[in-house]
């Protein structure tokens, strides 16, 4: 005869509701640049062809939307906060090996914790229907920023009818300049890259989110290998530098994550564009694709972006449990 096992009141808890297991915690840690090497294989991997998940999409505005990240079973986390309300706690869709289904489970359970809703920002078009099919219950549409995403050749070689206008100005450039040079950005050229940069100045009609960017463009300078963006440089006798570009490519598509320009040089903005965009196709001719990021609701630059007849707006949503 088998005696029955007794136990007691505590013993039975334990028995019946067991602690989640360790792994499938999700403990966030702070994201810092020396976390580079550590993410971008799992960025690189990253599904479409938004900005958002990208080493500078992700590195370059850590402190601004306070991310930090946890990876469990091979899949990247992201927590921060929502684009247009840094107020709000927000997620990025995770990257990994998990099954999205099992990534929402963990979310979910993680916000339930923290006794916070859970809502994914910066969320492709692709992703919206699976989340709302896992139970999603709000979809906002981010109005202000959309990625223009570009034909990678028409900027190489700004042809056809549409960018007239942008060729002529290259055309003037490389007339009223004639010695110009147009150059790969090497650790010899950093410091007089910097020097031209800090002594650049913000329009004041520039919304706030400018001066965060003016700050991590020279955090970037200052931290280019680990990085590990390609850039160039274009000058002129005269002048000296006049605009310097970095960006990153990852699969099909070029991220031009700076481009930086003197305003009073006519031409040279259009000019580093195409020249880089020229040198960066020749150079990974993967590249189809040309994503120049959002405008973030400003007017200027939303006039500027939309003159070089982007092929499609990358729409990102809002996309709230």
């Amino acid at each position: 005869m088998i005696t029955p096992r007794l136990y007691t009141p505590y013993q039975t808890a334990v028995i019946t509701a067991p602690r989640p297991r360790r792994e499938n915690v999700l403990k966030f840690q702070p994201l810092r640049i020396s976390d580079i090497p550590t993410l971008r294989p799992y960025l690189n991997q990253a599904y479409g062809r938004t900005c958002d998940l990208t080493v500078g999409g992700t590195f370059m505005w850590t402190d601004y939307f306070d991310y930090s990240f946890c990876i469990i079973k091979d899949t990247l986390f992201i927590k921060g906060v929502t684009e247009d309300d840094v107020t709000r706690p927000a997620f990025s869709i995770p990257v990994g090996k998990m099954s999205l289904d099992e990534s929402v489970r963990l979310l979910r359970d993680h916000c339930r914790r923290e006794g916070i809703e859970l809502i994914f920002s910066a969320v492709p078009e692709v992703f919206v229907a699976p989340l709302k099919a896992l139970g999603a219950k709000k979809v906002e549409k981010l109005e202000d920023w959309n990625d223009y995403l570009y034909d990678a050749q028409a900027l190489a070689t700004l042809s056809g009818k549409k960018l007239n206008k942008k060729r002529n100005h290259v055309n003037r450039f490389q007339a009223e300049h004639p010695d110009y040079k147009f150059e790969p950005l090497t650790p010899e050229l950093l410091p007089e890259v910097k020097k031209f940069f800090a002594a650049s100045e913000l329009p004041l009609s520039k919304p706030a989110i400018a001066d965060v960017e003016h700050d991590q463009v020279m955090l970037v300078l200052d931290n280019l290998d680990l990085y590990g963006f390609e850039g160039a440089v274009l000058s002129t006798p005269e002048n000296g530098i006049v605009a310097f570009t970095l960006g990153e490519v990852k699969g099909d598509t070029l991220y031009t994550h700076i481009e930086k320009m003197n305003h009073e040089v006519t031409g040279a903005g259009e000019t580093v564009n195409k020249l880089f965009a020229a040198m960066m196709t020749a150079r990974h001719p993967e590249v189809l694709y040309i994503n120049r990021e959002e405008d973030c609701g400003d007017p200027g630059l939303r006039h500027a972006k939309e003159s070089y007849h982007p092929l499609e707006l990358l729409a990102k949503y809002n996309v709230t449990f």
